[in-house]
């Protein structure tokens, strides 16, 4: 049996709460950073933002597909976003995403709960939520 930790990330953001919230299930918003790359191109984005809802997100990496998807487990606007979560070409096991947003003056800290992820992932899984975040950020940015 492998062992597994939770990888947890934090996040500070200017702006209220429910914009960083929806821009988890808005596809042309979530296309633009959610499991995104440099080297990549988001070929597909599909979410069906509903309890029981599925999600589907496809980067292409050198010519290479890359499929990230899951099932939303609860969504309760905006303070609360959970999610089972898997990349097949990597492993067929599903993990569990949690994301709490809390208010904090005019903007919000998002704290990202990752459960389930295999011992030897555990920094690159924290660098990579870390990374993501900051494309969220950017992505709501007054610049975009």
């Amino acid at each position: 049996m492998t062992e597994t930790r939770h990888v947890r990330v934090t996040h500070s953001f200017k702006l209220p709460e429910e914009k960083v919230f929806n821009a988890w299930l808005d596809p042309t918003l979530a296309g633009r950073w959610l499991f995104a790359t440099d080297k990549g191109e988001m070929v597909r984005v599909e979410i069906d933002a509903r309890v029981g809802g599925k999600f589907r997100f496809v980067d292409r990496r050198d010519g290479e597909d890359i499929e990230h998807v899951g099932e939303y487990l609860t969504i309760d606007r905006p303070h609360r976003l959970v999610f089972d979560f898997a990349v097949p070409k990597y492993s067929p096991d599903k993990t569990r995403v949690s994301i709490d947003i809390e208010a904090q003056g005019p903007g919000c800290v998002l704290g990202l709960t990752h459960e389930g992820v295999p011992l030897e992932y555990v920094e690159r899984t924290h660098a990579g939520w870390a990374k993501i975040l900051d494309g969220l950020n950017a992505s709501l940015s007054p610049l975009h």
